[in-house]
């Protein structure tokens, strides 16, 4: 790669705009990232304090809240 001149025409094209792709890949990466651990929570949240039905337990959660009961490991 050659070096950069600020009076260059080409700059943005040859720096800026490969970062902005570069940003763009790794933004992906974290949403992609950050879905599948809501996915993870949202399922254990599930299992933990709704019953078949889907309603949530409120009982048992307050309970949790209040560190009545111990907290479940997330697998």
């Amino acid at each position: 790669m050659k070096p950069l001149d600020s009076s260059d025409p080409n700059l943005y094209t040859e720096l800026i705009d490969p970062l902005g792709h570069k940003a763009q890949e790794k933004s992906k990466e974290f949403h992609d990232s950050y879905a599948r651990m809501v996915n993870k929570f949202s399922r254990q949240f599930s299992i933990e304090y709704c019953d078949d039905s889907g309603a949530i337990n409120w009982h048992k959660l307050v309970a949790f809240n209040s560190a009545a009961i111990q907290s479940p490991v997330i697998r």
